[in-house]
């Protein structure tokens, strides 16, 4: 099977011929594999073939002029979110430094800048489909599509979280904003290349390792009717949706699947109703899954040999009657010993075949 028929196959709930994978991982990571297959530092398709992997996405990057001034020793993007690099012993991180909109009064947030869809890059993408056209293309990112995680790198967790509680119509109005930019975006994206895609990934974090982030109540009054405008764009043009959502997230699956939702994404094991078990008797064969590989187990933490059976336990749970796609819960660390990694996606190929 090519990579895009097997990944069909599985997201369908059909057992191809071996399950199908992803890739995700910090910079600093994919340095130490690109270095370990011989390949050069900007071969980044290069690897992923060296890894066999599947599914490929594409976040259409933006081209227009800048919205915000710059900050020495930051980095602003185009929707004003700011980061700096922190180093740490394994590596660093682009990460959120500060936050503009943090107590600024909601009826100001009328005034902060919006990208225009017009001015993004679709051409790279429509280009990277048709060089692999036998791959499973997903558009999107964890962070498409979001509104608790955006606004809050904007304003910090406790004031979105806050203004969520308050229902500020003004702070509602500014996420409406966001979503027909990225509406915008998808459609674009659909018109340019929309030949090529299989499916759209969107993002929100909605839980905690130990319980929910929000109510259901909140999460169906808020967040649902404004995914459910991104979902029934994707549904139009028949391209399956993935949610990615960190942490203990499986109270929203039943409202996912009657969204029309058809993969979700993490799948962290250690939160609270989150194990491969738990999810497979639960939702098995009504939402197809996409990670459960925790980036905080023993592919970080444990010998080759742990990383395999982990990786050996998670298959024949999740495997059977097709619906799983092998995947990290997150990108994975640049504390992952490159061992390891190279070992999990080996145990994909070799434990993740079906017998015909």
């Amino acid at each position: 099977m090519t990579s895009k028929e097997r990944a069909k196959a599985a997201i369908n709930f059909q057992e191809p011929d071996r399950v199908p994978v992803s890739y995700m991982s910090n910079p600093g990571l994919t340095e130490r594999l690109k270095k370990h297959f011989g390949l050069k530092p900007d071969d980044n398709y290069g690897l992923l073939a060296a890894l066999e992997v599947d599914i490929y996405n594409y976040c259409p990057m933006y081209t227009g002029r800048p919205l915000f001034e710059p900050v020495p020793g930051k980095h602003t993007n185009e929707w004003g979110m700011r980061t700096r690099w922190i180093e740490h012993e394994t590596g660093g991180y682009w990460d959120y430094c500060d936050f503009p909109l943090k107590g600024v009064a909601a009826e100001k947030l009328a005034d902060w800048p919006m990208p225009n869809p017009d001015d993004f890059n679709y051409a790279e993408g429509a280009a990277l489909c048709e060089k692999y056209p036998d791959k499973f293309w997903a558009i999107g990112s964890p962070g498409f599509g979001d509104f608790m995680n955006s606004s809050g790198m904007l304003m910090g967790v406790e004031q979105m979280l806050f203004s969520m509680a308050d229902e500020e119509e003004e702070f509602f109005n500014f996420w409406d904003r966001r979503l027909a930019v990225q509406l915008g975006i998808l459609e674009r994206a659909i018109d340019r290349f929309g030949k090529h895609l299989d499916m759209v990934w969107i993002g929100e974090d909605l839980g905690t390792q130990i319980a929910p982030l929000i109510s259901l109540d909140m999460f169906r009054r808020l967040l649902r009717p404004r995914h459910q405008q991104l979902v029934d764009l994707a549904s139009a043009h028949n391209l399956p949706v993935m949610v990615h959502s960190c942490g203990s997230s499986s109270w929203a699956f039943e409202d996912f699947i009657d969204m029309g939702v058809r993969v979700a994404d993490t799948l962290q094991p250690e939160a609270v109703n989150m194990s491969p078990r738990y999810l497979k008797d639960r939702f098995g064969g009504r939402l197809a899954f996409h990670g459960c590989i925790s980036t905080a187990g023993p592919v970080a933490t444990g010998t080759v040999e742990e990383t395999v059976a982990d990786c050996r336990a998670k298959l024949d749970i999740l495997m059977p009657g097709g619906g799983y796609c092998f995947a990290p819960t997150h990108a994975l660390q640049d504390n992952s010993p490159t061992e390891n990694v190279v070992a999990m996606y080996e145990t994909a190929r070799t434990c993740g075949r079906y017998r015909k």
